[in-house]
This record gives C-alpha cells, sequence and structure tokens, in this order.
C-alpha cells in the first residue's frame, strides 16, 4: 500500500468511502485484479462517477457492438483527457451510434446507464 501512495499520493486525498466504491467497481465490474490496480495506482484516483464509470459503458458498448478494433488495457483507456477520449472514441462513431455521445454525457452527469442506445 505504501508503493501506491507514493506513486500516485493523491490518494491520501481521497476518502475510504469513495476509494472502496472505485474498487468494488473496478474488481467487481470491470473485472480487474487487485494486483493490476496496484500497478496503476492512479486509476483509484479518478472520478468513479465521473469517469471510469462512464468510460467504461462507452468502450464496452463498442465492443460489444463490434466497433472496437482491438481489446485495450483499461489503463491505456483511462489514463488520456476527455478530449482524446472523445476523439479516439466517440467522435469515430457518430454516423452508427448516434446517441453515444449524449449518452456518454448523461453517464458523467450521474444517469449511469449500462445499456448505451445504436440507434
Amino acid at each position: 500500500m505504501g508503493i501506491a501512495f507514493s506513486e500516485a499520493p493523491t490518494l491520501l486525498m481521497r476518502t475510504k468511502e469513495s476509494l472502496q466504491r472505485s474498487s468494488e467497481f473496478l474488481l467487481s465490474e470491470v473485472g480487474l485484479e487487485p494486483a493490476y490496480i496496484a500497478q496503476q495506482p492512479i486509476i483509484s484516483c479518478y472520478s468513479l462517477e465521473g469517469r471510469l464509470r462512464p468510460w467504461y459503458y462507452v468502450v464496452k458498448f463498442l465492443k460489444e457492438n463490434g466497433l472496437l478494433k482491438r481489446d485495450l488495457n483499461y489503463y491505456t483507456i483511462v489514463k488520456v483527457t476527455e478530449k482524446a477520449f472523445r476523439k479516439k472514441f466517440i467522435c469515430p462513431h457518430k454516423e452508427v451510434a448516434p446517441h453515444l455521445a449524449e449518452d456518454y454525457d448523461s453517464a458523467c452527469k450521474g444517469d449511469v446507464r449500462t445499456n448505451f442506445r445504436f440507434t
């Protein structure tokens, strides 16, 4: 745990409840291993509601619908900026998934849909 705090000191500013909710999501829903989270502790510093959950559902939607050509490492996905995320994962699919941007924006505001709309 000490290594995690030295690599991501902002973890110290997170509440126990916030870290627990993020960890539960990353382990149970995303399916990450505890060792993976320990190797990339910065993941736990990102907002669950504003980043981790919405970005996960976008990528999950793209994978399930054959719109993502390769399997990406979760950290690779969440470490990019908001602008880069939109450019890479939302904008290229606006023709085939016209509601993706709207569903993503709703998810970022707390309206978490586990199933984004295709049409």
